[in-house]
C-alpha cells in the first residue's frame, strides 16, 4: 500500500483507479495527475518507485484540494447557506432534497424511513 494525502491507496490496482480512493479526486482528475507526472495510467501502484510516488504526492498537494480541507470547505459552504436562510439552506435544515428533486413519491434516502400517520387509511373503491 502506498500512502498519498493521508490515505492508503490499494497497491494491486491500476494507478488511475487507486487515486480515486482519495476524497476529491475522480477519474478525470486522476488521469490529469498521471499525465502531469508522466506516469502510465495502466501501471500498478506496487510497480511505482519512490521518486514517482514523491512526484504524485507533490502534484496532489499543490494542485488539488483533497480530504480534510475539501470536506471542511464543503461543510462551511453548507453552514453559510443555513445561516443566511437561503432556499438551499432551508432544505438542508429540513433534511429534504436540495436541488429541486421530487419529494412526493421519492427522496426516501434523504428523508429517512417513512413515518406512519395515525388514522389515515387507504381509500378503497
Amino acid at each position: 500500500m502506498a500512502r498519498i494525502a493521508n490515505v492508503n491507496i490499494p497497491a494491486n490496482k491500476r494507478l488511475v483507479i487507486s487515486l480515486t480512493y482519495i476524497y476529491g479526486i475522480g477519474s478525470t482528475s486522476a488521469k490529469m495527475i498521471c499525465a502531469e507526472a508522466g506516469i502510465s495510467e495502466s501501471k500498478r501502484v506496487k510497480e511505482l518507485d519512490d521518486q514517482e510516488l514523491i512526484t504524485l504526492r507533490n502534484i496532489i498537494e499543490k494542485k488539488c484540494k483533497v480530504e480534510g480541507d475539501l470536506r471542511r470547505e464543503i461543510n462551511l459552504n453548507i453552514k453559510k447557506k443555513k445561516d443566511i436562510r437561503c432556499y438551499q439552506g432551508m432544505r438542508h435544515i429540513r433534511k429534504l432534497p436540495v436541488r429541486g428533486q421530487n419529494t412526493h413519491s421519492n427522496a426516501r434516502t434523504r428523508k429517512g424511513k417513512a413515518i406512519a400517520i395515525a388514522g389515515k387509511k387507504k381509500v378503497t373503491k
